[in-house]
């Protein structure tokens, strides 16, 4: 088996130095860097440690998250559908009453394989493995990881396939489109059961820092000058240790109606809570979609035609986030088939961990990133859907006549200049 710390680097082909390149570790199916030119300086936009290896002891920063996402009652949970019953026993780990992001030990701290070729993929269909190879100007690859039933107390044998696409700017019309575009992140998720009907909900919890990068002293450190647009109707009602209630706030009225939660082009830092973010926001229907990838696909329907990846690639929606920066002139738009995301700003990290060099960092443990110093942009279906369904989402069950399918695209993009003014 190779080291599962040496990143697998994708880059834009044909240039020394691409405007985008992204560097994946086989652990955690981290995404270690996102590696960006602009005007002559290389930014990292994501924050995490120096050497790959120290992700080995490092939760939670760019990986994979599963089996099931974010946070959930510790004890057995009964589902059914499609005539399918299954169980399952959420293990402890953030408390004796919460299980976190798939339990003690996630995908996050798994070993994904990197196939050999993309046409080895089985949950990826030939056509869209032929879509992927035609795309002489983009750069791929697809990792696969086998979950065995009773892995954290989840029932059924799980088979996960995540491919990583990294693509080409598209050139705009300047005079309609001020703008101009560096490359783009595209991950889609697929996932199969040998049998049974289980949850599943996985998705990257990568956090972002557009100006880290000038190491420009703690204003750079923080993301609280950073702009945020979240297109969101509400956000989730948490207990005390996190867990859902089952309601939603309209977001205008949340947090004693402050305004803290309409984010529209809002400087993060205006109007911050006193802890920090870290919400789920329920996106608003959205009536203009070009692109609605769904989220399972029926076994009978998923033949060697059937190919969901050419439009994921080539057909985009208009964002549901945007994150940018007037001292970096960066932003990064974000769009997905899933019904919400998760918005944490970093408030419990702190110096004992590691920094990367290129934001100021020795790289060296003790020398680590400050509360507030990244933006964590999480899709995924809204906390623990299962028990509590809203209309604009499933169920996140899975049953073994289905495919899983989720993805998310980032868009890296220069900001307009006069933006910045």
């Amino acid at each position: 088996m190779s080291d599962p710390f040496t990143p697998v680097l994708l880059s834009l082909p044909g240039s020394p130095t691409p405007t985008l390149a992204i560097e994946v570790l086989p652990h955690g199916l981290t995404i270690h860097r996102v590696i960006v030119q602009l005007n002559g300086m290389t930014h990292d936009i994501v924050v995490g440690p120096e050497d790959p290896k120290d992700h080995g002891s490092v939760k939670y920063t760019n990986t994979i998250i599963g089996r099931y996402s974010n946070r959930v009652p510790v004890g057995k949970h009964v589902v059914e559908r499609n005539g399918i019953t299954s169980s399952f026993e959420a293990l402890p780990n953030e408390s004796p009453k919460v299980s976190l992001h798939g339990g003690p030990e996630g995908f996050d701290f798994r070993v994904w394989q990197k196939l050999a070729q993309l046409d080895d993929a089985t949950l990826f269909t030939k056509a869209e493995i032929q879509s992927i190879a035609a795309r002489t100007d983009a750069s791929a690859a697809i990792f696969s990881l086998t979950s065995p039933d009773g892995d954290q107390g989840y029932s059924g044998t799980l088979y996960l396939e995540t491919l990583v696409v990294l693509l080409p700017p598209v050139k705009r019309d300047p005079s309609t489109v001020p703008q101009h575009e560096l490359g783009s992140i595209v991950i889609v998720y697929r996932a199969k059961l040998l049998k049974t009907c289980a949850y599943i909900h996985c998705w990257q919890h990568w956090g972002f820092n557009l100006d880290a990068s000038l190491q420009d002293g703690e204003e750079t450190l923080k993301v609280l000058n950073h702009d945020l647009t979240i297109k969101a109707s509400h956000i989730a009602e948490l207990q005390s240790n996190f867990l859902p209630t089952g309601r939603y706030i309209p977001v205008a009225e949340a947090d004693n109606s402050s305004g803290a939660h309409v984010h529209d082009n809002k400087r993060i830092g205006d109007l911050f809570p006193g802890t920090g973010y870290d919400d789920y926001y329920v996106l608003s229907p959205r009536s203009d979609l070009k692109l609605a990838s769904p989220h399972r696909t029926p076994i009978t329907e998923f033949s060697d035609a059937l190919n969901l990846v050419n439009d994921i690639l080539s057909v985009r929606n208009d964002p549901v986030l945007k994150l940018s920066s007037d001292k970096s002139g960066l932003a990064v738009e974000f769009d997905s088939n899933q019904a919400g995301l998760m918005f944490y700003t970093n408030n419990h990290t702190d110096a004992k961990g590691y920094r990367k060099k290129i934001h100021g960092g020795t790289g060296l443990q003790g020398d680590g990133y400050i509360p507030q110093s990244a933006a964590f942009i999480e899709f995924h279906e809204p906390l623990s859907a299962f028990l509590y369904p809203t209309s604009t989402s499933t169920d996140t069950l899975l049953t073994s006549d289905e495919i899983y399918n989720n993805y998310v695209r980032a868009d890296i993009v220069v900001r307009p200049s006069e933006a910045r003014e």
